[in-house]
């Protein structure tokens, strides 16, 4: 079967749409984004690290540096490891984990796995000559690579681990940011690169009585091994006399719930919305085959993969999984219908192959689950990338065992929380144990994430800055803030479904400039309003009004600001609208002519 044979599915293209219209209509709320509250204050030990048993005990430090990599994972290490390959080895990296990782630090929860091939989502495999077990890895092999990279590439003796940067100001008469821990630390750095990413600000339901319940409640990201027993590949032995309650039903429970459902007494699943869940096909890597692939071989396979997320056409498909499959559906419909002269736009092409695959996505859960009913209230009603497609084998099986019972809530959600359990469709449903699969503040920005101030020249703060809008130039660089660089900025900036090519061409970007100043000798460079505003003037330019209707129709998410796109734009909606390859295009152009040559996009000092 062709994928433009696959296309002509039959569905009522109408009654879809209406459909997805009410569904979306019963989980409008108007708090928005109100409806969840910070890991803070009072919430605050739903954020706290349970994996340091002993806290690091050091004297505080007070040195001058040439660059300052804030955070930790994935960002971080890609951000140091090209400062050390650009010969700039004067730099400290702050994280205030226990080690080196980021979210795959944190996130440790049973059957965690990467949705994203290991062959394009691990960094610089070719260079460290490892091969993953698997296509998709496990948590704990990503988790082990952070560490890898950090001592292949010497970075532990350049890390302030369990420390946290309370806040970084510009000094104008050093040329330099002053860095302030909660260790009072004071590093005097030349440049600052801030890599604190999107999966790590926790977020909890605002749930009436969170706080009244008596029993065992945590958070995914800080997992409680203690209580469950085992580990991130289950062994969740303690559960066995425990009832469990789930709230959420994205891409960190789909993960728990077939474990959690081995093991526990008895397991209910608290759904507001169902989630959309294809195939897997998880396998082992071939030894052989990886031995036999040429040199380069990761760069051009992860070019492969954007190039088709970004609706390229490739003769070759080097992945070849779900997310591929989806998008050369559409390049596939869009070359037949022009060959055959039709006019029809993007969106609607899109539309079609979307209506095509969620039917394909319903078939599939009438054929896994037994229960008509349950089978029913897992259906998602919506286009596909209204949520971040997930893949599992054993899911949607979860709720064929007789142990586990999806409390589906009509796209309401949980009503209450008591000393005993959950209240949802007015019932009370008693537990011993509450897990909150709730997410990440995905848009918080970096300096929010890590809960520090940031005060520029003239003692501009950021948030004095963005008080009225957004203003930067790429997403990474801000006038008022000299030397200063943003790894994994997207308001602005660029994202993938592989973020490890966005983080990527960040990282290269700050460093490049970094690098550029240190061997020209030149103080500080910043960008100015003027920049600022062609960049602005840039995104209007390639506004992709398109992408942002998509979302606006979309079910209330993380994506389209639950369901709110008029009072600032959907998370992707928010990025360069020209496509990532656009994105590092630019401005690899940009930084190659910007200093020396164009006073109305930099302004630099001489070191004196």
């Amino acid at each position: 079967m062709t994928d433009g044979e696959r296309t002509s599915s039959a569905f009522d293209s109408q009654a879809l749409h209406q459909k997805y219209a009410a569904e979306k209509k019963k989980r409008l709320r108007g708090d928005g984004e109100g409806q969840y509250i910070d890991a803070s204050g009072e919430f605050e030990a739903f954020s706290q690290d349970p994996f340091i048993k002993v806290p690091l005990q050091r004297d505080s430090v007070s040195k001058d540096i040439d660059v300052a990599v804030i955070g930790g994972g994935f960002g971080g290490l890609i951000t140091a490891i090209k400062l050390r390959k650009a010969g700039i080895n004067s730099f400290e990296i702050i994280d205030q984990a226990g080690d080196f990782g980021g979210t795959w630090y944190y996130n440790r929860y049973p059957g965690i796995r990467c949705d994203i091939e290991s062959l394009i989502y691990l960094p610089y495999l070719e260079e460290l000559g490892i091969k993953p077990k698997e296509h998709y890895a496990h948590g704990a092999e990503i988790y082990a690579h952070c560490q890898m990279l950090a001592r292949h590439f010497d970075l532990y003796r350049q890390a302030l681990l369990e420390t946290k940067v309370t806040r970084i100001s510009w000094d104008e008469t050093l040329s330099r940011w002053i860095i302030n821990t909660n260790r009072n630390d004071e590093i005097r750095a030349r440049f600052i690169t801030v890599s604190q990413g999107p999966l790590s600000k926790v977020k909890l339901p605002g749930i009436p009585g969170i706080n009244k319940f008596i029993g065992k409640m945590f958070h995914s990201s800080r997992w409680d091994f203690d209580y469950t027993g085992g580990d991130s590949t289950g062994g969740l032995v303690n559960l066995g006399t425990k009832k469990v309650g789930i709230i959420g039903t994205g891409a960190t429970a789909v993960q728990i719930i077939p474990i959690a459902a081995d093991y526990a007494k008895h397991l209910y699943v608290f759904q507001r919305t169902p989630t959309a869940v294809d195939v897997r096909d998880n396998k082992p890597i071939d030894p052989e085959w990886f031995a036999e692939l040429p040199n380069g071989w990761q760069k051009k396979r992860m070019d492969n993969f954007l190039a088709i997320l970004s609706k390229v056409y490739q003769e070759n498909d080097q992945v070849h999984d779900q997310w591929t499959d989806y998008w050369k559906r559409v390049v596939a419909l869009g070359m037949d219908l022009k060959s055959k002269g039709s006019d029809e736009g993007p969106l609607a092409i899109m539309q079609r192959i979307d209506y095509a695959k969620m039917e394909e996505l319903r078939t599939r859960i009438d054929e896994t689950v037994n229960d008509r009913e349950t089978a029913a209230s897992l259906k998602p009603w919506y286009n596909y990338l209204c949520k971040r497609p997930l893949f599992s084998d054993n899911y949607l099986q979860a709720f064929n065992k007789p142990n586990v019972t999806l409390v589906d809530t009509d796209g309401v959600g949980v009503s209450e929380i008591t000393e005993k359990g959950v209240v949802a469709n007015g019932k009370e449903f008693d537990i011993d144990c509450l897990i909150f699969a709730t997410g990440f503040d995905v848009a918080a920005a970096a300096y929010k994430v890590g809960g520090y101030d940031v005060i520029g020249r003239n003692g501009l703060s950021i948030d004095d800055k963005w008080s009225n809008n957004f203003q930067s130039v790429h997403g990474t660089q801000l006038n008022g803030f000299p030397n200063f660089h943003i790894v994994g900025g997207f308001y602005q900036g660029t994202t993938a479904f592989n973020f490890m090519h966005a983080l990527d061409i960040q990282a290269e970007h700050a460093v490049d400039l970094i690098a550029k100043c240190v061997t020209g000798n030149i103080a500080s460079m910043e960008v100015t309003q003027a920049a600022e505003e062609k960049w602005i003037a840039m995104m209007e330019e390639h506004h992709n009004a398109a992408l942002n209707q998509y979302f606006e129709d979309c079910t209330p998410g993380f994506l389209n600001n639950e369901g709110d796109t008029e009072s600032k734009p959907s998370f992707l909606g928010g990025n360069f609208g020209g496509g990532t390859i656009e994105y590092e295009r630019i401005i690899r152009n940009w930084r190659q002519e910007c200093i020396g040559t164009d006073t109305t996009t930099t302004q630099v000092n001489e070191r004196r």
